[in-house]
């Protein structure tokens, strides 16, 4: 069973604080600034649904490239953006959709077998699975 860490540190105020995020093994550690602005407004510095976001699109993306390699595609390459919606919902702010985009460069694969491996990867990504109370859309396009 894997385990995974990230920490997060707040100081302050919700509106005049400030914080970091920080998770990341050995040389690859990556540290961010968060706060009210980067996450409800448009300011500078990252948020905890940007990070949602990667970790959604970086699962995403393993889970889209080991269908197609177990199907004999095995892809050049996969790429997914991820759009994390939070909008106010009764008065409490909500993650109230992810929109998936992902592009693929896949030899040997039409568009709708791509799309149907793309809604496959949707349902087994653990993060997806994660986010069951979320709608999750993707858009799945061939490149190349």
């Amino acid at each position: 069973m894997a385990i995974r860490t990230a920490q997060a540190v707040w100081e302050g105020t919700l509106r005049e604080g400030k914080g970091k995020l920080l998770f990341g093994q050995g040389d690859h550690k990556y540290e961010g600034p968060y706060g009210f602005a980067s996450r409800f407004e448009e300011g500078d510095g990252t948020n905890p649904e940007e990070l949602i976001g990667a970790a959604h699109a970086g699962c995403f993306s393993m889970a889209l490239s080991g269908a197609l390699g177990r199907a004999g595609h095995p892809p050049t390459s996969i790429r997914t953006q991820a759009d994390v919606h939070l909008e106010r919902v009764n008065e409490a702010w909500t993650i109230t959709r992810v929109k998936l985009t992902t592009t693929g460069i896949v030899d040997g694969l039409d568009q709708a077998a791509f799309e149907e491996h793309a809604m496959g990867a949707k349902a087994n990504c653990p993060v997806s699975r994660a986010l069951t109370g979320v709608e999750i859309q993707v858009e799945a396009r061939l490149e190349g």
